[in-house]
C-alpha cells in the first residue's frame, strides 16, 4: 500500500512531467515521474528504475544505469503520455554499502552475481510492489513495460498489471560494463 504525499512540476531537458512522492510499508520515500494524462490509460509506456547512485548521479561506467535512465526518459519526454517510477532500492536491493562492498569482490575477479553471494546477499533482492500499487493508483489498463528484466514482466504479470508489450532498452556495452552486461544476461536472464 503506498500514501501519496506531494506533487509538483518538473520541467526537463526531456520534457515537461509532473513528479509524485509516495511512501511505501516500508516508510521509503519514491518519485514517480508522469508525462500527459495517464489516469485510467492504456498501453502506458512505464520504466520502473531502480536507484543506482554510482550509476545515475556519478556517471559510473560499471553499470549501464545511467544509459537507461536517461533513454528511458527521452523515450517518454517524446511520447504524449508514460510514467517512470523510481524507486528507493540501491543495488538491486542490497543498500549502497553491500553494493560498494561488491564492487571490491568484482574488482577481485568476481562478477556481480557471485559479489553479491559471497556476501551472504541475494543475486538481486528487489521488489516491485510499488511499481504495482503506482498503476492501481492511476487506474492504468494497461502498460507497455520498459525493460530487459524478465522478472519485472513476471512480477507485475503475477500481480495483475497487464502488460500490453515489453518495449527492449538497449544500451551499447563499454569496455568497463560489458562483463556486468554479459553477466546479466547470463546469470538472470535479462533480454539484451
Amino acid at each position: 500500500m503506498i500514501e501519496f504525499y506531494s506533487k509538483a512540476n518538473l520541467p526537463t531537458r526531456f520534457g515537461n512531467f509532473t513528479v509524485y512522492v509516495f511512501k511505501n510499508e516500508e516508510h521509503k520515500d519514491h518519485a514517480v515521474l508522469v508525462k500527459g494524462d495517464v489516469l485510467g490509460k492504456e498501453s502506458v509506456p512505464v520504466r520502473i528504475h531502480s536507484e543506482c547512485l554510482t550509476g545515475d548521479v556519478f556517471g559510473s561506467m560499471r553499470c549501464d544505469c545511467r544509459d537507461q535512465l536517461l533513454t528511458s526518459l527521452k523515450m517518454i519526454g517524446q511520447g504524449e503520455k508514460g510514467i517512470l517510477i523510481y524507486l528507493r532500492q540501491e543495488g538491486r536491493g542490497i543498500g549502497l554499502l553491500n553494493k560498494i562492498k561488491a564492487y571490491n569482490l568484482e574488482d577481485e575477479g568476481l562478477d556481480t552475481v557471485q559479489a553479491n553471494v559471497e556476501q551472504g546477499l541475494p543475486p538481486d533482492a528487489r521488489n516491485y510492489r510499488f511499481a504495482v500499487d503506482v498503476a492501481n493508483y492511476f487506474k492504468i489498463k494497461s502498460i507497455d513495460l520498459i525493460t530487459n528484466n524478465p522478472q519485472k514482466i513476471k512480477y507485475l504479470e503475477e500481480n495483475g498489471i497487464k502488460i500490453e508489450k515489453r518495449i527492449p532498452i538497449i544500451i551499447q556495452p563499454t569496455d568497463f560494463d560489458k562483463f556486468y552486461l554479459e553477466t546479466k544476461k547470463d546469470k538472470m536472464g535479462h533480454l539484451l
